[in-house]
């Protein structure tokens, strides 16, 4: 009897401690938030990611009436602002803006990163994507994807392609489309991607794989030919480009995606409540026109969304990386 009163006790004291972290779980989340978020940007003022954050920031503050402060931490790719961020207090007022190439693309490329992407962050809400656009110097004999791999094949290993450097993005996009179309083109590697846009368009390569805000411009201006999107579906602003893999590479698909995460243990109902704020007017309201402005294609899915495209490409791009032999240190 005695057995049966002590076990009675033992669970109602479990009980009543549960419902009091979930009791307190429930008015931090009501009460949140109470004061400043900061947002951090891994990467330096000025560029995509640095927008988002700051377009993002500025409709949190509309609606709750507090300020969400961008601070950018450049640095190794993007991944020391993340590890900064991945050591935070998990309490909703640190949060990251990332983008695939250090969500996705540093796990594989990085033989020490400092975070986890899928341990020691939590996805809060796929932002934004866009897609780059393959371009070629407009002295280069081909008008479409089929007629560039048919002259590639031509001039085995003449035909070069610009890049932001080892491991980007465009460096990805290019090996992904020299592996499925079975051709050689030269790799040329630059500091970023001013420089690999300034090149092409002095003839000194071939081909870049530019955004769609830079690209537009300049093809309009008659000084860079666009041949097709990289993205899984065609752009919105620029319908009139098929996909890489509608112009005959099955299975090309790169797509460039930008989120926001927060510290692992951050509460699940802080994430919530964060979550369905953002997505709530990227799907509908002036942000999404503002980006679709800007070649961006508002998302705003779920966290497990989220998560779950973090981890496809994770396993995507490293699939790439490995095949084309691509190799970094941190």
């Amino acid at each position: 009897m005695r057995l049966t009163i002590r076990s009675s006790l033992l669970q109602a004291l479990v009980f009543a401690s549960t419902l009091g972290v979930v009791s307190d779980s429930l008015a931090q989340a009501a009460a949140y938030p109470s004061k400043a978020i900061k947002m951090v940007v891994p990467f330096a003022p000025g560029g995509p990611v640095d927008y988002l954050a700051r377009a993002t920031g500025q409709t949190l503050l509309e609606q709750w009436g507090q300020p969400v402060v961008v601070e950018n931490r450049p640095g190794a790719g993007g991944t020391i602002g993340l590890e900064a961020v991945a050591r935070s207090a998990a309490d909703g007022y640190t949060l990251a803006l990332a983008g695939s190439s250090n969500l996705a693309v540093a796990p594989n490329l990085y033989a020490k990163l400092p975070y986890d992407p899928l341990r020691d962050l939590a996805p809060v809400v796929n932002v934004a994507a866009t897609s780059y656009v393959l371009s070629v110097n407009p002295g280069v004999p081909a008008k479409s994807i089929r007629e560039l791999i048919e002259l590639a094949r031509a001039k085995k290993g003449t035909l070069s392609y610009g890049s932001a450097g080892l491991g980007s993005m465009s460096n990805l996009a290019g090996e992904l489309l020299k592996a499925l179309a079975g051709v050689d083109i030269l790799h040329v590697p630059y500091k970023g991607a001013a420089p690999y846009v300034t090149a092409v368009l002095a003839g000194q390569i071939d081909m870049i794989f530019p955004d769609l805000a830079t690209a537009e411009p300049l093809a309009k201006a008659g000084k860079l030919r666009p041949l097709a999107v990289t993205g899984s579906k065609r752009s919105t602003i620029a319908q009139e480009l098929p996909t890489i893999a509608e112009a005959g590479i099955d299975g090309y698909a790169v797509d460039i995606w930008f989120g926001i995460v927060a510290p692992a243990a951050t509460p699940k109902d802080i994430v919530a409540k964060l979550n369905a704020a953002i997505a709530g007017v990227l799907k509908a309201g002036e942000l999404r026109q503002r980006l679709a402005d800007r070649g961006y294609e508002a998302i705003g899915d779920a966290p497990e969304q989220f998560a779950a495209t973090i981890k496809a490409d994770i396993e995507k791009f490293g699939r790439i990386i490995r095949r084309a032999g691509i190799k970094a240190e941190l």
